[in-house]
């Protein structure tokens, strides 16, 4: 019996382990094994009749059926630049790339709607085609001589290919200067285009702070994500003119509280607040070299602790500390153009490292300032959103939540921590950054 289950099973599943299979949803139609042949020509199978069939597995049903690839895809469309407007260099590159999309479309197209073929007739356009796809692919030639393309075979399949539904090549501004610090690419047109709107808001009299907010919900760009921060989390006012008086006056104001309250971290009321600080610090994305260094701990130390005593109803909670890195790599970055999670931060000049300290404590204060309960006594913020999250994973995915009811899993038990540190310890810290844009719209 257990012999005729595992047939019928491989009888009903054509997915066979070690297969190459399709993956629906990608930015190219999924492979089509009539396209290449990958097996020996006597036992080709035949594929005139797939449709004609019915289908006894998903595999095969989404096989004979054509999805449409990105048609009408407007959002791409307005950021897609004219070709004349490339450098010279990225539009040979872009067009080499189109190409080669162009060339693999048309050998599908041409392979779907082509009427049924003999066998012998089917052998031979593969034959044919696996040559056209070594002249194309420039990762799978014959000979050095095969992989290039005439200019004239090249432009007569751009024009018979033109009415096809092809993804558009967004096109790279290719400035060094658009370089982030983790190294991604530089900036498509779509986010040369985003930047532009935000410093159009930023530069007004008085910014919009609602139309801000609508922006900066799907990401801020690098160059103007510490100003963004700042007016988002209200520690800047709206008003232009009055942005430098405050931000002078604010920073005046935190070191008037690190004279009055930094020494007596010794005191014996204090003494075991600034003892866990200075614990945790360390213990602050230890991987990150940034945060090694002497000079930024004792900066954390003097945050942490000025909050703290500030705000009695909690005090310090461990989770906090995790809570000013954003911050703090966020301003930094404003200063400097490298890697600045290798970054020294005793090359800044003095003056500049206490300007980064005061808008640090005064931006992560705003958003404690938010969510406090999650720090107060039996820390009810916290016990309120893992219920929060309990109830949204019910209705959205029931079977999860039956397997942890059966397994007697509490929620509090795995979420407790993402709560606690708003995701800190889950996520590399660029994708927190990205995250914390969207944190800073509420």
């Amino acid at each position: 019996m257990a012999t005729d289950n595992r047939i019928n099973f491989w009888r009903r599943n054509s997915k066979v382990p070690g297969s190459v299979q399709p993956v629906y949803g990608a930015q190219h139609p999924p492979l089509d094994p009539r396209l290449r042949r990958t097996y020996p020509k006597e036992t080709k199978p035949k594929f005139n009749n797939l449709n004609t069939k019915k289908a006894s597995s998903f595999h095969e049903f989404a096989r004979s059926t054509n999805d449409a690839w990105d048609i009408d895809d407007e959002e791409d469309e307005d950021f897609l630049a004219p070709a004349s407007s490339l450098p010279s260099g990225l539009h040979s590159s872009s067009s080499h790339n189109q190409q080669n999309e162009v060339a693999h479309s048309e050998t599908e197209v041409s392979h779907r709607l082509a009427p049924p073929r003999t066998d012998a007739q089917t052998l031979q356009e593969e034959e044919e085609e696996d040559e056209e796809f070594d002249h194309v692919n420039s990762k799978v030639v014959k000979s050095s001589s095969d992989a290039h393309l005439s200019a004239s075979s090249v432009r007569s399949t751009l024009q018979k290919q033109q009415s096809l539904p092809v993804r558009p090549i967004i096109p790279l501004v290719a400035r060094i200067s658009d370089q982030n610090a983790s190294g991604a690419p530089p900036m498509t047109v779509r986010e040369k285009s985003r930047l532009d709107k935000f410093k159009q808001l930023l530069s007004s009299p008085n910014t919009d702070l609602e139309e801000l907010r609508k922006h900066s919900w799907s990401g801020i760009p690098r160059e103007v994500r510490p100003i963004t921060w700042r007016l988002l989390s209200g520690y800047l006012p709206a008003n232009k003119e009055r942005r430098e008086h405050v931000l002078q006056r604010k920073r005046e104001e935190y070191f008037g509280f690190i004279e009055q309250y930094y020494h007596s971290r010794t005191d014996e009321h204090f003494k075991d607040t600034y003892r866990q600080i200075h614990i945790d610090i360390p213990r602050t994305n230890p991987l990150i070299p940034l945060f090694q260094q002497p000079a930024v701990q004792e900066v954390f130390e003097r945050i942490l602790f000025i909050w703290a005593i500030r705000h009695p109803a909690s005090g310090y909670v461990q989770g906090i500390n995790d809570l000013v890195t954003p911050f703090f790599v966020v301003f930094l970055s404003e200063f400097v153009t490298e890697d600045v999670e290798n970054f020294e931060m005793a090359a800044l000049p003095l003056d500049t490292q206490r300007n980064i300290e005061a808008d640090t404590f005064w931006c992560m204060s705003k958003l404690l300032d938010g969510i406090q309960d999650n720090y107060t006594f039996a820390q009810p913020g916290i016990q309120n959103k893992v219920k929060a999250l309990e109830e949204l994973v019910s209705r959205i995915d029931e079977d999860i939540h039956n397997h942890f009811k059966r397994y007697e899993v509490e929620y509090l038990q795995f979420a407790f921590r993402w709560m606690n540190n708003l995701l800190m310890r889950e996520l590399p810290l660029r994708c927190t950054i990205r995250l914390w844009d969207t944190y800073q719209v509420h």
